[in-house]
């Protein structure tokens, strides 16, 4: 798996060093875009592996419905439950609603740590960082081109959706 994913990445390299030849411009825009996407989806990738490995290995996590059940029933409307046929006038709002705010999810400590460190992790920093400097750095030095860095960010972005597929499997 490695090692199809590092030949994705060098034939890709190939090609952007092609541009090389075109001019030291557009060499420059089509790496430092590539990169900065290519890191970006790699340090995602590997960020939200681990963040599922601990939670998984802490035994946080329970599977209550399988995939297919929440995807064609996200509300629950059709699990069996038992549904309160009763005229309006016998019903009890009071309890009803309750009941209804006591399924809805609070937001607490333990649910906000857990969000903030998975997404101030480094893994996922540093990557934008280097897109944020590297962005910066071509605009300062007039080296900044568009039409290169765009396309280049895309290409950056798909080829870090295979190499993650391969290396994260």
């Amino acid at each position: 798996m490695v090692k199809k994913a590092i030949s994705i990445f060098v034939i890709v390299q190939l090609f952007i060093f092609a541009t090389y030849f075109i001019s030291s411009k557009a060499f420059a825009n089509v790496e430092t875009a590539f990169m900065s996407a290519f890191l970006i989806i790699i340090g995602a990738s590997y960020a939200y592996k681990r963040m599922v490995k601990a939670k998984v290995a802490s035994g946080e996590y329970v599977e209550d419905r399988d995939l297919l059940d929440k995807i064609e029933d996200p509300h629950e409307l059709y699990d069996g439950k038992e549904i309160n046929d009763a005229p309006p006038e016998e019903l009890n709002l009071k309890e009803i609603v309750k009941e209804e705010k006591a399924k809805v999810k609070v937001l607490d400590v333990k649910n906000v740590k857990h969000g903030i460190k998975g997404s101030v992790s480094l893994f996922r920093l540093v990557p934008y960082l280097f897109l944020i400097l590297g962005f910066i750095a071509l605009k300062n030095n007039a080296l900044l081109d568009l039409w290169y860095y765009l396309p280049s960010l895309f290409a950056g972005i798909i080829t870090g959706s295979f190499v993650s597929k391969e290396v994260m499997a």
